[in-house]
């Protein structure tokens, strides 16, 4: 396995590849990660992993600074795991304006209306961020292939926008979530949860279960489901930022006529925010 630093290097590297399967992390890998390049694996020979933390991502007050990063670690589980090349450059060499304190990337993705719902309601800008890193990313690296999860269920949704309106030659992958046996979707931030807090966290999951058992014993009316799930977690102590019942096809606010739906939420315990989803048909 080679670990690569700069773009030129990388570029040099895969010259010769015809076909790359390309997974994109900010690192402090878990075994949800190991599993994207798992199905990377099986779509192409060559399997690049980039390890960056996106500056331009993070809002103010949010964790940039205290962001677990553990590229030793990662690397060890990226090569056990099989993967070809990881991709892990400096601020300065994805921004190549970067002064030591402003990224001055005067060139962004806008994304579409819904990255200012859900997620980006509370987090303005941050799909821009996520949408002209990974716009970066795609250029440096040129994969046949990305692969992500659907934890960041909005997330993959914008970068499929991304890739089928500026026609990009890949093909997107979005793998199931890989959960912990109490149900809690893994995440880089549960790092930041004691193991008190931890058990507790699989209230969300099983909030958001609730809510697709009563739709699928005929329950419709989707804003006062959503309101007694964000009621259920209030009083256990969480503070929510949403639970919304979307199409899975679009991300507008289901009606009765979907079939294909998402139930999503994000909520803090104590000082983490955590986002979950459920895919379900009705």
């Amino acid at each position: 396995m080679q670990i690569i630093n700069t773009i030129n290097e990388l570029r040099s590297a895969l010259e010769k590849q015809t076909s790359v399967a390309f997974v994109p992390t900010m690192g402090n890998l878990h075994a949800g990660h190991i599993q994207l390049v798992e199905v990377a694996k099986r779509h192409a020979q060559c399997v690049v992993v980039s390890i960056f933390v996106n500056p331009l991502q993070f809002g103010v007050n949010e964790d940039l600074a205290s962001y677990p990063r553990t590229l030793d670690a990662d690397c060890k589980k990226l090569e056990a795991a099989g993967t070809s090349i990881v991709f892990a450059p400096k601020v300065e060499e994805m921004y190549p304006d970067f002064d030591g304190g402003n990224l001055n990337q005067t060139m962004t993705i806008t994304p579409p209306p819904i990255a200012n719902e859900l997620c980006g309601a509370s987090r303005p800008g941050h799909f821009s961020g996520v949408a002209t890193v990974v716009m970066k990313l795609f250029n440096i690296v040129q994969p046949t292939v990305a692969v992500f999860g659907k934890k960041d269920f909005q997330q993959l949704f914008i970068i499929e926008q991304l890739v089928k309106q500026f026609n990009l030659p890949i093909e997107v992958i979005g793998v199931h979530t890989v959960r912990e046996p109490s149900s809690l979707a893994m995440s880089s931030r549960n790092g930041y949860l004691t193991s008190e807090q931890r058990n507790q966290a699989s209230q969300l999951n099983n909030t958001l279960q609730d809510i697709v058992n009563l739709v699928n014993s005929g329950a419709n009316d989707y804003p006062k489901l959503e309101q007694q799930a964000k009621t259920t977690l209030i009083q256990q102590g969480w503070l929510v930022d949403y639970i919304s019942i979307r199409s899975s096809l679009t991300l507008a606010p289901a009606k009765d006529t979907d079939s294909q739906l998402v139930v999503l939420g994000a909520a803090k315990l104590a000082n983490t925010r955590l986002i979950d989803n459920i895919e379900f048909l009705r």
